[in-house]
């Protein structure tokens, strides 16, 4: 089904796209060693490579492929002469929102192009739009005292949490690299019960609730939430 939406057309405009200076990053997780993989999807399709259409739809297949849910993606890889194989599933894994690597600091590389930072500053507004689909907090509930229903609400409980690690982790970055913080997410006026993974009613209601908000004029949180300056 990717594959149909990602014909040849679509592999030339990333192209284009990337050479006009527009990133697209997907987040897989290299199940193997624990570790997040940002893909430039942009290089890989103006690489030429015949390989690139194929490996950016496995990137597209792991980066939502739910652990114990969907099975895998096994990439193949050649590390020193020698042939592997990396298994590799959806980035949330690891993150479940980025902006981009911490370790790329946008004031060095103003100074690796010659320029100086306050200068770039100046001429540009830089601002981050993080949109969560999800909430930040896990709404209330009576947990039965069972073993599934008790393990059910504590992993819920660790992705809600781990996405606010995550809202923090994109703040601190943005306060780093001079960058305007823009948080949004599902408010508590959205009321609807959520009935689990792909219900078609519930996804559609919940589309149409962020359509109205961002037509009405969304009000961006500033900084994650319970953050004090």
């Amino acid at each position: 089904m990717i594959a149909g939406y990602l014909d040849q057309e679509m592999i030339q405009r990333l192209a284009e796209e990337y050479s006009k200076g527009r990133l697209l990053f997907i987040l897989t997780t290299n199940l193997d060693q624990g570790r997040p993989v940002i893909w430039n999807i942009g290089a890989i399709a103006a690489s030429g490579n015949p390989r690139a259409p194929g490996l950016i739809v496995d990137v597209l297949l792991a980066s939502a492929s739910i652990p114990a849910v969907f099975p895998p993606v096994m990439l193949d890889v050649t590390v020193g002469g020698v042939q592997h194989q990396e298994m590799h599933v959806d980035g949330g894994t690891i993150a479940q929102a980025f902006l981009y690597p911490p370790s790329f600091s946008l004031r060095s590389a103003a100074a690796r192009a010659g320029l100086n930072e306050k200068t770039v500053r100046a001429a540009r507004k830089r601002t981050g739009y993080v949109i969560r689909n999800g909430r930040l907090v896990r709404p209330e509930e009576t947990v039965k005292l069972q073993t599934v229903a008790i393990a059910k609400e504590a992993l819920s409980t660790m992705i809600t949490s781990s996405g606010v690690n995550d809202t923090y982790r994109i703040f601190l970055l943005t306060r780093r690299d001079g960058i305007d913080f823009n948080l949004a997410s599902i408010g508590d006026d959205f009321d609807v019960p959520y009935k689990g993974p792909f219900d078609k009613e519930y996804m559609q209601t919940l589309f149409a609730y962020g359509y109205q908000k961002g037509r009405g004029g969304y009000p961006w949180q500033k900084a994650p939430p319970g953050y004090v300056n």
